[in-house]
């Protein structure tokens, strides 16, 4: 029978899947209240697990992160039903239009974006998803969002605020050091 060992603050997994003592369990055992560098520690591990993600999904679509992010909008947008021009994304994805042309050319080459006629605006273009980019995207993160859901579906109310509260403050946090000039101090 496979044994499985919850991953801690304190460990860290490995490449083989089990988990090893990080030197800090010596002086906190598993089960331990995480401190706060744990949880930045942690939130770190989240970041980098997810950027690899991002990665590994970029090269088995074979597009760069711009190509990624404009059909991820574009996808919730259809999916929410709003139109979405070339200038929209220009706009989105702050790029020029030239910029913006050479991507919805690539990725209407590849087959996973269409030019349509605006619905309503004669002389406009609408960008839209194929239906093989959907079930494409489905396909490479279906399994990954399943899990994730299923990580936030386990968790009480209190813990669903506390994590939320978490992490609306450390967007605040980020963006707030985002739109400081460099080297100022925040004020109380």
């Amino acid at each position: 029978m496979e044994q499985t060992r919850t991953v801690t603050p304190a460990t860290e997994a490995t490449h083989g899947g089990a988990a090893t003592p990080r030197s800090s369990e010596y002086w906190y055992p598993e089960g331990h209240t995480p401190s706060a560098v744990d949880v930045l520690n942690l939130l770190r591990r989240y970041r980098a697990a997810e950027t690899a993600m991002r990665a590994r999904t970029r090269s088995s679509m074979h597009m760069n992160e711009t190509d990624l992010l404009a059909l991820r909008h574009l996808l919730r947008s259809q999916q929410r039903g709003e139109l979405v021009r070339q200038r929209d994304l220009s706009t989105l994805l702050d790029i020029s239009s030239a910029s913006v042309t050479a991507l919805v050319d690539r990725l209407e080459r590849s087959g996973h974006v269409a030019r349509q006629p605006h619905p309503t605006d004669r002389r406009s273009v609408i960008v839209v998803p194929t239906a093989e980019t959907d079930r494409e995207v489905r396909e490479t993160l279906g399994d990954m969002h399943q899990r994730m859901i299923a990580v936030v579906d386990g968790m009480s109310d209190e813990q669903l605020v506390a994590v939320g509260t978490f992490l609306a403050g450390m967007v605040e946090a980020v963006e707030e050091s985002s739109t400081s000039p460099a080297g100022s101090a925040p004020t109380a």
